[in-house]
């Protein structure tokens, strides 16, 4: 089983992330949006009690490296409410951007608040992505009938975890965890996120992969 993960939005929080999934050699696809990032750390909302800041866009680079790098828009917006050319630069305009400042391919694609719709898929496509991931929850994610809207198992927080990660396990497929380091409010959801990542990273049967990786495996139309 290939068991990928997938975090939005770039926040300070990922800083903290990255180093505990490197600590378990665990993969992972991050999600971001390069015209939201000002040169220093920023703060940007609230999420109850708690501040939600985003990485300075001198420090992604580090925080990031060794980690898939997706494109997430611009700017987090509805994209089915944009005009033709705000659209085309939300998306291509970001990709570009992503490109220069981690050298990589950006293949893969995040819908903000996971709306799309035919038109917003066609500029994604275009603009050269080979794959979207959505929020929309599926018991089975892989193999995947429409690359542009790829779907996912549950939450990181999700509290039917691990009976969905043993179905699919049970399977041989993937399965595909998403979420926002933003939402890890104290040391004790710290601590049980770790408990997980050291768990699949302690299964023989589990493999961490990224969304590239799979999409460069080969099949992935469900017919």
């Amino acid at each position: 089983m290939k068991v990928v993960q997938s975090w939005d939005d770039g926040v300070v929080d990922d800083a903290r992330l990255t180093e505990l999934l490197r600590q378990y050699q665990a993969r992972a696809t991050f999600n971001l949006n390069p015209g939201l990032h000002q040169r220093q750390r920023a703060f940007s909302w609230r999420y109850g009690d708690k501040e939600v800041w985003r990485l300075g866009r001198d420090e992604l680079t580090a925080v990031y490296a060794g980690f898939e790098i997706a494109n997430h828009s611009l700017t987090h917006p509805h994209l089915p409410d944009l005009s033709a050319i705000d659209l085309e630069r939300e998306i291509r305009d970001s990709r570009s951007l992503l490109q220069d400042w981690f050298g990589q391919p950006v293949r893969g694609f995040c819908y903000p608040f996971g709306t799309c719709n035919p038109t917003v898929k066609a500029v994604v496509r275009a603009a050269g992505h080979d794959h979207a991931r959505t929020v929309t929850e599926a018991e089975s994610v892989w193999p995947v009938a429409d690359p542009l809207e790829l779907g996912v198992n549950c939450r990181f927080s999700d509290p039917t975890f691990w009976p969905r990660y043993q179905q699919v396990k049970a399977s041989g497929g993937v399965f595909l965890f998403w979420g926002h380091s933003y939402e890890l409010v104290d040391e004790t959801q710290w601590a049980a996120l770790e408990a997980k990542i050291a768990r699949i990273s302690a299964d023989p049967d589990a493999e961490w992969a990224s969304l590239a990786d799979l999409f460069a495996a080969g099949t992935t139309v469900q017919c």
